[in-house]
């Protein structure tokens, strides 16, 4: 009895597990949090920090159904979507850059990059489902 619960629960975790893997490709809003930032300035060695020390939100929700990325102060226009592969890949600008968010559509972790002329914020963080 107690082996057949075990067979039913590993048969279950296999069966749901592309479902969880499915969770960050797009299809539903996410909700994603920065965790660390660097600064890095034309022809200088990159600075480490959080992301407030640079002014970047904490928390920044993600709908590709609205071809919006939502911050706590901007909404910015997703201009390029991509869900192929491994990875949701979404770019757009704002403020005189350019930006490219890049999420692991299995595990969330969230890479941002932010460029213009003179350098360049690079951000990590995750997303959650919303």
């Amino acid at each position: 009895m107690k082996k057949n619960r075990i067979l039913v629960l590993l048969s279950l975790a296999v069966l749901a597990a592309p479902a969880l893997a499915a969770d960050f490709d797009g299809s539903k809003p996410l909700l994603c949090a920065t965790q660390a930032a660097l600064d890095c300035s034309r022809g200088d060695d990159c600075a480490a920090g959080l992301p407030e020390d640079i002014g970047a939100p904490t928390f920044m929700r993600l709908d590709l159904a609205k071809k919006t990325v939502i911050g706590p102060n901007t909404t910015s226009e997703i201009l390029l979507q991509d869900k192929s592969g491994k990875q949701l890949l979404l770019q757009g600008r704002e403020a005189g850059f350019g930006w490219t968010i890049a999420v692991d559509k299995e595990s969330g972790q969230l890479t941002l990059s932010l460029t213009n002329r003179s350098g360049a914020y690079v951000l990590y963080g995750a997303c959650t489902l919303l």
